[in-house]
């Protein structure tokens, strides 16, 4: 999880999409907004179900046109031959 977020920070796109599962992986991610700045994560819990599943729940902040945002998820990962991916998520409110 923390290093998906440094990718979303670093705009690492490629990243992001190598480390996302090939069962929900989007073809492509838009760009980031225009001055979005993030500005930290903090892993809540994270869990591990088995040898292939886990979850991560966390909060990301950032601030976009003086406007704080927070995404707050459940993210769901599963061990792809040998490496952990992303596989989805659900928010939080």
């Amino acid at each position: 999880m923390r290093s998906r977020y440094s990718a979303f920070v670093l705009d690492l796109r490629d990243y992001l999409l190598a480390s996302w599962h090939p069962s929900t992986r989007p073809v492509t991610l838009e760009a980031p907004e225009p001055g979005l700045k993030w500005l930290g994560l903090e892993v809540k819990r994270s869990a591990q179900q088995d040898d292939d599943h886990g979850t991560v729940e966390f909060v990301a902040r950032s601030k976009l046109g003086g406007r704080a945002f927070r995404l707050h998820e459940t993210s769901r990962f599963v061990r792809d031959h040998g490496a952990w991916t992303y596989l989805d998520g659900d928010l939080k409110n």
